[in-house]
């Protein structure tokens, strides 16, 4: 299996690559930025994407989807709660002064248990509301692995001071559904470093005691 996560964009999204080069596929999670580059390695790969796959519609982590589909040809999977979101693209840009990138509806929504992913490393969606109404995390359960977006980090959680964020609700999916995955779960956050399940529930000053 091939996993690669890099920073992406002005505000450092982590994309992240995961290939399975005996099938010659792959899918790629937030594709924020510079598509340019992620076009490129997929390239170098010899892979075809496969599904294109968003963890919610901050201009960070959607800005390059539009953009890598039409030079692959793969759909973009998102949650439909955050189509406002989506709608929101030339506000959402002017908070971070960057050039407003073209979007457009997701081809297919990723609805709370839908299986994504790739046929030998699949994965299941989480709904994870809070940091948006569309937020999900993807786990990919036989490699112990969740891709978590902005909904956790190492030592903290997604903000919820933006339009659709909700405090209580980020708690109450961190703690129903992320909390419930075995503690050596790895986590590969949506900005900076990876952790674990069991390292969050020890240590994360917002879920303490959990």
């Amino acid at each position: 299996m091939i996993l690669e996560t890099f920073p992406v964009g002005p505000l450092a999204c982590n994309c992240t690559l995961m290939g399975d080069p005996e099938a010659g596929e792959a899918i790629v999670i937030d594709p924020g930025d510079e598509v340019d580059r992620i076009y490129r390695r997929l390239t170098e790969l010899g892979l075809k994407l496969k599904q294109i796959l968003i963890t919610h519609a901050h201009i960070d982590h959607v800005g390059g989807a539009l953009k890598l589909k039409r030079l692959t040809g793969a759909p973009i999977l998102l949650n439909e709660n955050d189509l406002p979101l989506l709608a929101m693209m030339e506000t959402q840009a002017g908070w971070i002064g960057m050039e407003t990138p073209e979007t457009a509806p997701p081809d297919e929504n990723l609805t709370d248990g839908l299986r994504v992913g790739l046929d030998r490393y699949p994965a299941q969606v989480i709904h994870t509301p809070g940091h948006t109404q569309g937020s999900v995390c993807l786990h990919f359960a036989p490699l112990k692995l969740l891709v978590a977006g902005d909904t956790l980090f190492e030592g903290s959680i997604g903000r919820t001071d933006l339009q659709g964020g909700n405090f209580d609700q980020i708690i109450n999916s961190i703690q129903s559904r992320l909390l419930l995955l075995p503690d050596e779960t790895r986590v590969l956050t949506g900005h900076g470093p990876e952790t674990t399940i069991g390292r969050e529930r020890k240590s994360n000053p917002f879920l303490s005691g959990q």
